[in-house]
């Protein structure tokens, strides 16, 4: 697989968002190497991954990645439905927004820049919700009119 389609907030992060993630299919065994061989080493070790099991009804319970293996964990919590959480041990966590692999190019590059915003205050559902409310088409139209 390519590089991940990855953003990450520039800074330290004042909401619940540390960025985004835009996978381009929605298996996670092959999508999870790629974001994971994105990060910068410096992030720490990713050994845990939580995802909305709606959103990925077929991923594994690991995944192999250089030099480690992945545990997946499941969860039915629809706020992370639109979410994944990387564990990466004692150095911490992200929270990523996980844009739908089949979002139009410039709907995926508003989400991708509202979730990695470090003063975002809103959840994963709640950029998405709000991008379809047509906000970030609003925005954009009265910054260009």
């Amino acid at each position: 697989m390519p590089l991940s389609r990855l953003s990450l907030t520039p800074e330290a992060s004042h909401g619940p968002l540390d960025g985004a993630w835009w996978p381009r299919c929605d298996a996670l065994a092959l999508e999870l190497p790629a974001l994971v061989g994105s990060l910068d080493p410096g992030h720490g070790t990713v050994t845990r991954v939580t995802v909305g099991a709606a959103a990925w009804p077929d991923a594994p319970q690991t995944v192999p990645a250089p030099d480690h293996v992945i545990e997946v964990v499941l969860s039915d919590d629809a706020e992370e439905a639109h979410a994944i959480t990387l564990d990466c041990g004692t150095v911490g966590r992200w929270e990523l927004l996980v844009v739908p692999p089949d979002e139009p190019v410039g709907t995926a590059g508003r989400l991708m820049t509202a979730a990695a915003d470090p003063w975002n205050t809103l959840s994963a559902e709640r950029v998405l919700a709000r991008d379809e409310g047509g906000v970030g088409a609003e925005s954009a139209g009265e910054r260009n009119g």
